[in-house]
């Protein structure tokens, strides 16, 4: 077979596309159909049909350049800027111990090999893959959850510090402080004219060829090809510039549009940077495999060691802890980029490349077991550290003036809140405020017990999952126990759950739970709960009295009475 460059990329792509199709079907991350692609048409572990490493290598540091790229195009500094002090805790400190308690764990085993793997290594598999963690979250919706917003703004935070670490890469063998200086100041010198040109020449530019789709994606790509170019004429990676473009345009009003246009060379090259790595993947020795397994022993450790005590300082629960760490316990694509340029450079040998790349696969696939199933090990890992003696790190709240007494009338409980408990509240302020007394609230989104507490509602921090955590905040004592969220969004229990771990507390309580289905609520009525809230059936019922003659009449009195119950005015 011909081993020139476009049937380098041909033979790849078909390959990609078949070992990605039986990764979806094995219900497997497509990154690793990419890579098990590029293996089968290696020369290592493969059948030999591309061989050309000249070929490889162009394929690769294109793929490169519009992965770094892109990523820079997905990253908002202004978002990252208007993170809390959760995200911005756990984002500065994560990083650097994973990094400290990997390097400290290998530093006997790369002792005899170059000065620099040992550092490659504690960098690399500190990061985590946002590639799997965003797929995985999104398909269980919790992207928008607690603990899916934290894991969300660490992996910004690593992105940063693997983009500061690239900074540097070029001159690590010699850190002396003019070559420093030197790559600082190229570096920030680049950054500025960037940015200059983004605010007041691409916008215009950008704005004239809006309507001609083919130079939107052009000059987009050019812009990329620009930056990675001055880039390496400052001495800098053609990679850093890369991402330096796409850093600068994420802040651009047009950054959205150009990145809807670049989504499809976008999965061309980035699917080709991966057959790359299949292609380069040398055969699995036992020493190299063992080193994975234990690459990957180190990864998932450093992610508990590192987030339970960061949530212990800010006063966060260890089931959260649990999950944030589960979400994180993979290795990045990223990770990949980082020791590809080092051993470029020379600073890295192919042995610690392929350590990487191995324990790469090897956490994703168990990623995507471990974040199917993060909200269930979490709580049993919870409940392990709890049977051990450890405290339960839950955040202690101001209670209202009363003391026990104020405590003791509370009676009515609500187990976790959803947006229509909310809006239930906001009911009970306007037309029964003296109910509002009686309730107390357990959740553990922090930003929604804030607007509980800011509204006067009393509120607890704990898992409502573990009869522990009820049987603290009193629930025995409840006559009315409402569980408002279906079970679709709850993470770890189920209604039917609450509904046994309420009757076994407070026997005489009525209780109201949540369905998504006809179907479920008539289990949970067999089960014994009081009244069913089914979202849907409600949602539906007042649709119908709403569209039932059409009328603009109708509509008009209904958009009225809403302008005085929801948003509190008329007119």
């Amino acid at each position: 077979m011909s081993h020139d460059l476009p049937t380098a990329i041909g033979v790849g792509i078909v390959a990609a596309a078949v070992f990605a199709l039986i990764a979806r079907g094995t219900r497997q991350p497509p990154l690793l159909g990419y890579i098990a692609g590029g293996a089968v048409l290696g020369p290592h572990v493969g059948l030999g049909l591309v061989t050309d490493e000249r070929s490889i290598e162009v394929v690769s540091e294109i793929g490169l350049i519009f992965l770094l790229f892109i990523i820079g195009l997905e990253i908002s500094v202004p978002q990252i800027l208007k993170t809390g002090r959760t995200i911005l805790v756990t984002g500065l400190l994560q990083f650097p111990i994973c990094a400290a308690l990997v390097w400290w764990t290998f530093r006997d085993a790369v002792a005899g090999g170059r000065p620099l793997d040992g550092l490659y290594l504690a960098i690399a598999l500190s990061l985590s893959s946002t590639l799997i963690v965003v797929k995985l979250l999104f398909d269980k919706y919790e992207i928008m959850t607690f603990g899916g917003k934290i894991t969300l703004g660490i992996l910004i935070f690593q992105d940063l510090w693997a983009i500061a670490f690239m900074a540097l890469q070029p001159s690590l063998e010699h850190l002396r402080p003019g070559p420093l200086l030197r790559s600082f100041a190229a570096g920030a010198l680049l950054v500025g004219a960037a940015a200059l040109l983004s605010r007041y020449v691409l916008p215009a530019l950008f704005r004239s060829l809006a309507a001609s789709h083919e130079l939107v994606l052009i000059t987009a790509v050019a812009w990329c090809f620009l930056v990675a170019g001055a880039a390496g004429a400052a001495g800098l990676s053609r990679e850093m510039g890369a991402l330096i473009a796409g850093l600068v345009l994420a802040a651009f009003p047009y950054s959205m549009e150009v990145t809807s246009r670049l989504s499809g060379i976008r999965d061309f090259f980035v699917t080709l940077f991966f057959v790359t790595l299949g292609l380069k993947l040398p055969v699995p020795s036992a020493g190299l495999f063992q080193a994975a397994l234990a690459g990957t022993g180190i990864v998932l450790l450093s992610r508990l060691v590192a987030i339970f005590p960061l949530f212990a300082l800010l006063r966060l629960d260890t089931r959260t802890a649990g999950v944030v760490a589960i979400n994180l316990a993979q290795v990045s694509e990223f990770s990949l980029v980082i020791v590809t340029l080092g051993e470029e450079h020379g600073h890295v040998s192919r042995e610690v490349a392929s350590l990487v790349l191995y324990t790469l696969l090897i956490t994703a696939v168990l990623s995507t077991y471990l974040i199917r199933y993060n909200h269930v090990l979490a709580t049993g890992l919870a409940r392990i550290l709890a049977l051990g003696g450890l405290p339960r790190w839950l955040r202690r709240r101001r209670r209202p003036p009363g003391g026990d007494g104020a405590a003791a009338s509370r009676d009515f409980f609500l187990l976790g809140v959803s947006r229509e408990a909310l809006a239930f509240l906001q009911h009970l302020e306007r037309d029964a405020p003296d109910l509002k007394g009686r309730i107390r609230a357990i959740d553990f989104n922090p930003e929604t017990l804030e607007r509980l507490e800011a509204a006067g509602v009393e509120c607890s921090y704990g898992d409502i999952s573990n009869i522990e955590t009820l049987r603290q905040a009193g629930l025995d004592r409840a006559s009315l126990v409402v569980s408002s969220i279906s079970d679709t969004y709850l993470r770890g229990t189920d209604n039917a759950r609450l509904l046994r771990l309420t009757r076994s507390l407070a026997p005489r309580a009525a209780v109201v739970v949540t369905a998504d289905s006809v179907e479920a609520a008539q289990q949970l009525y067999a089960d014994g709960a009081d009244y069913v809230v089914i979202p849907a059936a409600l949602a539906g019922e007042h649709l119908f009295h709403l569209l039932e003659d059409g009328s603009h009449e109708t509509l008009a009195r209904a958009r009225q009475a809403q302008a005085t119950d929801v948003f509190r005015h008329s007119g």
